[in-house]
């Protein structure tokens, strides 16, 4: 009889609620897994693996050598024979060229979502997981709430982020790392942990040698999830798009809306038609909203100016036919790769819950 205090794998069953979340998925879903080689990332691929495949679909795992060990070529190679005794085809992604000397850490993640991104791409792969799990959110909160962050900062790393190439998935997050050891311990895999993972240089790592980790706040997250639909419904009801790849914005019906659902739908349009891979900024963001409905800023014409944010470029027109303003929102010259602004844009969701809004 097991102990009733040891943690439980993570089972098919499980596993599959948690991708129900992140549906509708196609019918033969193909799905790329991040994996390290780590006990959270091997047990996302296996559990991935058995779910894609039960539906007549596969996964590619993933494998970033980041080239800043001699240990790490090897270790790669090992977690491809891993994946393989298990049937799951893998592929290393390699960066290549000088290491900057600062904030490597932070290069090396920009890296590797990048070849991460661009292999999903070129497959015309849907979906990339990545094993973020409890104690990695826990951690993200107690960091942001060293930085004073607000409600959506101290709500942790989102469930799913839509990306013009691929949606991100963190099936993960409401996850316990003790049941994916306990997984892979039931399957008889090994694994291998970065020692990166360990490096006080790293802050993250420092949180996990001090134990100055507190619970997540799941309410934040909730609360978050709350206001990105307002902003979702507000956008599916005000916004036009157009044939020459702007979309239009009733200035009246835009200053109606309460401060932060205005706030967070200029925002998803500036990400959207920009193409960035993170909302502006904010000091950015209030700057345009203060132009947008503050005092008016006019020139010579006597006409409020047009202004540009984040790669965004807005204009205050009469709508054709009409009295009424609107503002006429399109990406500034030379801009490409932007969203669809709905639903990806505007897909909310939270770790417990996953609520989508389609339109």
């Amino acid at each position: 009889m097991s102990d009733p205090a040891e943690p439980r794998p993570v089972d098919g069953a499980t596993f599959a609620r948690l991708m129900a979340l992140f549906g509708p998925f196609e019918a033969c879903p193909e799905l790329a897994v991040a994996v390290s080689g780590g006990r959270d990332s091997l047990s996302l691929a296996l559990l991935a693996h058995e779910w894609s495949t039960g539906q007549g679909g596969r996964v590619l795992a993933l494998i970033v050598d980041h080239g800043l060990r001699q240990e790490a070529a090897g270790e790669a190679q090992v977690t491809v024979e891993v994946l393989a005794r298990h049937g799951v085809q893998s592929l290393v992604l390699r960066w290549t060229g000088a290491k900057p000397l600062a904030s490597l850490q932070e290069a090396a993640r920009d890296a590797r979502y990048r070849l991460l991104r661009e292999a999903c791409r070129e497959r015309g792969i849907l979906h990339l997981l990545v094993a973020h799990h409890a104690g990695d959110q826990a951690e993200t909160i107690a960091m942001r709430a060293a930085r004073a962050s607000g409600p959506d900062g101290l709500a942790g790393m989102a469930a799913l982020v839509e990306w013009p190439e691929v949606r991100l998935l963190r099936p993960l997050l409401c996850v316990p790392r003790a049941r994916l050891s306990a997984t892979l311990m039931a399957r008889g895999v090994a694994w291998v942990d970065d020692p990166s993972n360990f490096d006080p240089r790293f802050e993250r790592a420092r949180l996990r040698l001090t134990g100055t980790i507190g619970p997540g706040q799941p309410d934040a997250d909730l609360l978050r999830a709350g206001r990105e639909a307002q902003a979702a419904r507000a956008g599916v009801e005000l916004i036009e798009s157009r044939a020459d790849g702007s979309i239009a914005i009733d200035r009246t019906a835009l200053e109606r809306l309460a401060r932060d659902t205005r706030a967070r739908l200029v925002s998803r349009v500036v990400q959207a038609l920009g193409g960035g891979s993170h909302p502006p900024r904010r000091d950015r963001l209030d700057r345009g909203l203060a132009r947008m409905f503050g005092a008016p800023d006019r020139g010579k014409s006597g006409r409020r100016q047009d202004f540009t944010l984040s790669g965004c470029q807005f204009a205050l027109r009469q709508a054709v036919g009409s009295r009424q303003l609107e503002w006429i929102v399109r990406p500034e010259s030379g801009r490409k790769g932007r969203q669809p602004l709905i639903p990806a844009a505007f897909f909310a969701c939270d770790p417990a819950a996953a609520t989508h809004l389609w339109s």
